[in-house]
C-alpha cells in the first residue's frame, strides 16, 4: 500500500507527475495499490478548486487510486483529506503525551533563525529548533506552538532505491513541531500519522524530503508502529536554474500541458526520462507504467 499525496497549493506540475509515475509504476509491478490523500495541512494557502483540479489531471492521465480513497474525496468529510482529521490529530496528541515529553513552545520561524545566526549556526541545511522554550513551563493556547522533545539518537533504515542511511533527527531538526503557533497541524505530524492509519507501507517521494524520513520513523516509532513503512527516494526534475521544481514553473504545470495539446502519455513519458526510468523520451500509457519497473 502506498500513497499519492498533493498539496492543494496550486495546480499539479511535471514534478508532480514525476512522482506519480514511480509511485504508480511500483504499485503496479508488485501487484499494490495506491491511495489518494490531499494534504491540506495549511490552510492559508489550500484551495478547493486546486483539489478538483487535482483529480480532473489524475483522470485525464489515467492514473486510477485505491476507489475507497477516490469515492471519500467527492464528499466530505474524509479520512483522506487532512483538513478533515483534526479529531484524530487530537486523539494522537494525547496519546503521545502519555509516552514522551512534549511541551508548548512560543518561537517563530523568524526567532529560531535569529537565534541560530546569534550562535554561528546560521549555514545550516535546515532550520535547526534550538530548543529555546524547553524547560520554561509555557502553558498551551493561543499563539503558541507544541513539540516533541528528541533526544540524541541515531535513526537507520534502508532506503529502497539509495541504500543504508543514518540521521540524526535531534541535530538535524531539534524538538519536532506537532502544532505551529496558528494552530495548524504539521505536515510531519500529520503524514506520519495518516501513514500509520491507512496502512501505508511504502512511502515513494522525492530526494528532497529524504532528510525528513528519519524523524518521521521515530516519530512513528513513539505513537508505537511496530512495523514501519519502507521508503523510496526518487530523482527530482530539476527547473532551468537547477532547483526543484515548483509550482511557479508554470510551463511544465499540467494544465498548460494539456492546452498545448500534449497527450496524456507523452506527459507520463516525459517525467519518466526526466527521471532516469527511459534512455529517452517516449509516450507511456498508465497502464504501461509498472513496465518501467520490471
Amino acid at each position: 500500500v502506498t500513497r499519492f499525496a498533493p498539496s492543494p497549493t496550486g495546480y499539479l506540475h511535471l514534478g508532480h507527475i514525476a512522482n506519480a509515475v514511480w509511485t504508480w509504476g511500483l504499485a503496479q509491478a508488485a501487484g499494490g495499490r495506491v491511495l489518494l490523500r490531499i494534504e491540506d495541512h495549511d490552510r492559508g494557502r489550500c484551495r478547493p478548486e486546486f483539489e478538483r483540479a487535482i483529480l480532473d489531471d489524475l483522470d485525464w492521465l489515467g492514473l486510477t487510486p485505491d476507489p475507497e480513497s477516490r469515492l471519500s474525496l467527492e464528499a466530505r468529510p474524509s479520512p483522506y483529506r487532512q483538513s478533515d482529521n483534526g479529531a484524530l490529530y487530537g486523539d494522537t496528541l494525547r496519546l503521545l503525551r502519555a509516552r514522551v515529553q512534549i511541551f508548548a513552545c512560543r518561537c517563530s520561524r523568524k526567532e529560531i533563525a535569529a537565534r541560530l545566526a546569534e550562535d554561528g549556526l546560521a549555514d545550516w541545511d535546515e532550520l535547526r529548533y534550538p530548543g529555546s522554550c524547553r524547560s520554561l513551563g509555557l502553558t498551551e493556547g493561543p499563539g503558541s506552538g507544541i513539540r516533541m522533545m528528541v533526544e540524541e539518537e541515531t535513526v537507520e533504515f534502508t532506503d529502497l532505491r539509495l541504500g543504508a542511511q543514518r540521521q540524526r533527527p535531534a541535530l538535524q531538526c531539534g524538538d519536532l513541531l506537532l502544532r505551529d503557533t496558528t494552530g495548524s497541524w504539521t505536515y510531519q505530524f500529520c503524514v506520519t500519522v495518516d501513514d500509520w492509519r491507512s496502512g501505508v507501507n511504502l512511502v515513494i517521494r522525492g530526494e528532497d524530503l529524504l532528510p525528513s524520513t528519519g524523524r518521521q520513523l521515530l516519530l512513528g516509532r513513539r505513537l508505537g508502529r511496530a512495523t514501519p513503512p519502507a521508503f523510496l527516494h526518487h530523482p527530482l526534475i530539476r527547473a532551468p536554474g537547477g532547483g526543484k521544481l515548483s509550482k511557479r514553473d508554470g510551463a511544465t504545470g499540467v494544465r498548460e500541458l494539456r492546452a498545448a495539446g500534449r497527450r496524456p502519455e507523452d506527459v507520463l513519458g516525459q517525467a519518466a526520462y526526466l527521471t532516469g526510468l527511459l534512455p529517452e523520451p517516449r509516450p507511456v500509457a498508465a497502464a504501461e507504467l509498472g513496465s518501467l519497473f520490471g
